[in-house]
């Protein structure tokens, strides 16, 4: 499919930078491909009440790093400033990751961070560029290791906020908590699972009160969310792999919800995308311990996912393309189109939808 078939026109001012608050107090669409009553405006708080007992929740349990790092390259003459988003760690030293100005590096290249006002304890953290695609991105080879390397990366990073709050009003202390779910507990992640941040301890409870169950699932969300799809042709776009799991316990749990009439519920893309990663073609769910780069377009044939909660997102976006894919792209517009004229909430802070899979 062309790209341009997934774009629409948001105005600026519809882009959330801070949350709801209380979290769950943001709205929610509800979205029913072919209902007579296809869309209806409600709030997550509601949530209890718009699932059916047996019902099962998958959750993204992956914490965010503050993976954002400002460091300045010193060993070629000129000392420019060099902004680095870590995106997925490939060794105990080893990040890949992409940088700005990305053109100003090359390989052999010595980056030091932390000389921008604040400076790990441990001492200076140094990496050599090992490595650079053809996307921008790079491969830093670190000067500390394992937990050591990551002590420091929480010392001097930054939350990983998407550019379009970062470039209007900075990072805001209140980002370290706003910026992870309340029950991230896999570090690993420089994104966040946004739909997940509408959940509060409050709300678990009152879901399990109504007999609604929930499980979760690891997928490490990459910076490759932030990147825009270059191609006109959607089958030209490749995915960065993120590392994804699913134990046994969990798997037999998806299926045993599934079998006794449950519906599985994803709680945002990444969800979804590692659930159906880990389905095959009977909808049967295994356990999974792997990368996983599913790219899931207009005419994916869903396995196992039945509902997903997300919140809104950009055009021309790979996740654009998944919510068209599971509800319908004309569907979508629809939605898109009325979310746009009653002012709900977009993109990561934003607001929600629960979207029923199209028949």
């Amino acid at each position: 499919m062309r790209v341009d078939e997934f774009d629409f026109a948001l105005p600026d001012e519809l882009i959330a930078l801070e949350p709801a608050r209380p979290r769950d107090a943001a709205r929610l669409l509800v979205v029913r491909p072919g209902a007579s009553r296809e869309l209806a405006d409600s709030r997550v708080a509601a949530l209890p009440k718009l699932l059916r007992p047996g019902d099962m929740l998958v959750f993204n349990d992956t914490r965010v790093i503050p993976a954002r790092l400002a460091g300045r390259r010193i060993n070629r003459g000129d000392r420019p400033l060099i902004e680095v988003l870590l995106n997925r760690r490939i060794g105990p030293h080893r990040w890949h990751a992409f940088a700005r100005p990305g053109k100003r590096l090359k390989p052999g290249d010595l980056v030091r961070f932390g000389e921008q006002g604040r400076v790990c304890l441990l001492g200076e953290l140094e990496a050599t560029v090992a490595g650079k695609g053809e996307r921008g991105e790079i491969e830093l080879s670190f000067s500390l290791s394992g937990a050591v390397l990551d002590e420091a990366i929480e010392q001097l990073g930054e939350v990983p906020l998407p550019p379009y709050i970062v470039g209007r009003r900075g990072t805001l202390a209140a980002d370290r908590e706003d910026y992870q779910t309340v029950y991230a507990a896999r570090e690993g992640a420089v994104a966040a699972p946004t739909a997940g941040l509408h959940f509060t301890p409050d709300m678990l409870a009152a879901l399990g009160r109504a007999g609604i169950e929930h499980t979760f699932v690891t997928l490490h969300v990459g910076a490759g969310t932030f990147l825009p799809v270059t191609v006109e042709d959607t089958r030209l776009h490749h995915m960065l792999p993120e590392w994804g799991e699913i134990d046994e316990a969990t798997a037999e749990r998806l299926n045993r919800a599934r079998d006794k009439g449950g519906r599985i519920v994803a709680v945002g893309t990444t969800a979804l995308r590692l659930v159906e990663s880990a389905a095959d073609d009977r909808g049967r769910i295994a356990a999974f311990r792997r990368d996983t780069g599913l790219f899931i377009t207009p005419g994916y044939r869903f396995r196992a996912v039945d509902m997903l909660m997300t919140n809104f997102h950009l055009p021309r976006s790979t996740l654009f393309m998944l919510v068209a894919a599971f509800s319908g792209l004309d569907t979508m517009k629809r939605a898109y189109a009325h979310a746009i004229a009653e002012r709900y909430r977009f993109y990561s802070y934003g607001d929600a939808s629960l979207l029923f899979r199209s028949p």
